[in-house]
């Protein structure tokens, strides 16, 4: 299972790379997990099953519904931004695109964790975080890892 992490509302760049990952993540067989929402969340999942891939979305809030219209599994859980940890302790590895105090919510945890994480778009500096320049480069990285 692959995570995808970044913004509700992301740049036009930000979701065509996210769209991109989602849908190379199908092509390598693995099932995406993300935050469930909009934005880099959103064009993840899309890209996802329009390769014919699965996604598990961990909402933030009661309601099933929701959910963006690409996510294959909903996981409700009423526990706002705590939902964060359910993500990075499912996936095996996380690919940040772009993304705001959530996404460096989730990227820390998950390096907590030991688990691999790529960036696109955003987050200089981190330690322990592979910066990349492509959604293939990316995705490379993460199974590389796996």
């Amino acid at each position: 299972m692959v995570g995808v992490i970044g913004a509700g509302a992301a740049s036009p760049q930000g979701e065509d790379w996210a769209y991109e990952v989602g849908r190379l993540i199908a092509l390598r067989g693995a099932v995406l997990v993300c935050g469930g929402l909009g934005g880099v969340m959103a064009a993840a999942c899309r890209g996802c099953v329009e390769a014919g891939g699965e996604t598990l979305g961990i909402l933030p809030g009661p309601e099933a519904q929701a959910a963006n219209p690409w996510v294959t599994h909903p996981v409700v859980t009423n526990m706002g931004h705590a939902r964060n940890v359910i993500i990075a302790h499912t996936a095996q590895a996380l690919v940040a695109v772009e993304g705001e105090y959530g996404t460096l919510s989730e990227i820390a945890i998950a390096l907590k964790l030991g688990r691999t994480v790529a960036a696109l778009g955003g987050w200089p500096g981190i330690r322990g975080v592979s910066y990349v320049d492509s959604p293939a480069a990316a995705v490379d990285l993460i199974f590389q890892h796996l």
